[in-house]
Order: structure tokens, then C-alpha cells, then sequence
């Protein structure tokens, strides 16, 4: 047992910065985001032993996180927590440039699936068949959705790009 949760502590140590990061672009809050890693690395560690034997262990800690992120967008979380702009006491966050701030704020604007088809494809890099896993949904979906992503991130992001050429 020592062994199965220090390989556990090892794995999640070393990859707990990229699964934060997928997951504040899933959500755009980086309280949420946090709390949805928690949740997915405490389901990634009852399921360790099955994880730890998989082929990518990354693909399945990154399907973990996005289902856990899915299935609270499902739930009835966003009724009853309200989620602020600001905290009184802000956590230290990464520098930003204008353009990460409008493409994360472009993104917040996407429907949950949208946002999880685009943030795997083109963040994470994957296949439109291992995005198709990841979201339990046909290829099609995936095209579809992504897609849609995609369109809604031109029109929103265009007019900042039009914007910026003339000044």
C-alpha cells in the first residue's frame, strides 16, 4: 500500500500544475479549478491501481478532470454556490498578457461542452477520436461542438483583433 500511494503522491506532485491549468480553462476561475483537480485527483486515487496501469496515465487523469468538470456543470453546484469576480484576498496569479485575458474571457463565454471540445483539441492536443473518449460522445460531436467552439471564439475575438490593427 506505501508504494501504491507514493507512486500516487509522485504522479499527482509532478502533474498537479497541467491538470490546474486545463482545468481553470474548463472553468475560468482558478477556487474552481482547484476544487475540480481535488475532486478529480481523489477519484484518480481510489481508481490508482487501474489508472497507474493504463497506457497514458495523463489521458486518463485529463478524462477524470474533464468528466468531474462536465458532470458539475450538469449538477445543481452553480445554483447554490455563487462564484464572485473578486476575492477579498486574491491568491498570488500568474502574470497575464491582453491576449491570454481576452481568449480566456472569449472562452468563459462557450457552453460547457464547447469550451471541454476546444480546451481538448487545441490545449491538450488530442485526437478528435481521444477527444471523443474523453466526453463518452461520437466523433461527430466532437466536430460539431468544436466547430461551434471555434466559430463563437472568431466572433467574439474578432473585433479585439480589428481594434488592435488600428491602433
Amino acid at each position: 500500500m506505501a508504494s501504491r500511494d507514493e507512486e500516487f503522491t509522485a504522479y499527482v506532485t509532478a502533474r498537479i500544475p497541467w491538470l490546474r491549468r486545463v482545468a481553470y480553462l474548463l472553468c475560468q476561475d482558478w477556487h474552481r479549478a482547484d476544487d475540480l483537480v481535488q475532486s478529480a485527483t481523489t477519484r484518480l486515487y481510489v481508481h490508482w491501481r487501474r489508472a497507474s496501469a493504463a497506457e497514458n496515465v495523463d489521458g486518463y487523469a485529463r478524462t477524470v478532470l474533464v468528466r468531474v468538470f462536465l458532470a458539475e456543470q450538469r449538477s445543481g453546484w452553480r445554483q447554490r454556490v455563487r462564484v464572485v469576480d473578486r476575492t477579498p484576498d486574491a491568491a498570488v496569479e500568474p502574470a497575464d498578457h491582453a491576449g491570454g485575458m481576452d481568449l480566456r474571457a472569449a472562452l468563459a463565454e462557450l457552453p460547457p461542452r464547447q469550451r471541454a471540445a476546444v480546451v481538448l483539441r487545441f490545449y491538450c492536443d488530442l485526437s478528435i477520436e481521444q477527444t471523443a473518449d474523453v466526453l463518452n460522445c461520437s466523433t461527430g460531436t466532437v466536430k460539431s461542438q468544436s466547430a461551434r467552439g471555434l466559430d463563437a471564439l472568431r466572433r467574439v475575438l474578432a473585433p479585439v483583433a480589428e481594434g488592435e490593427r488600428l491602433a
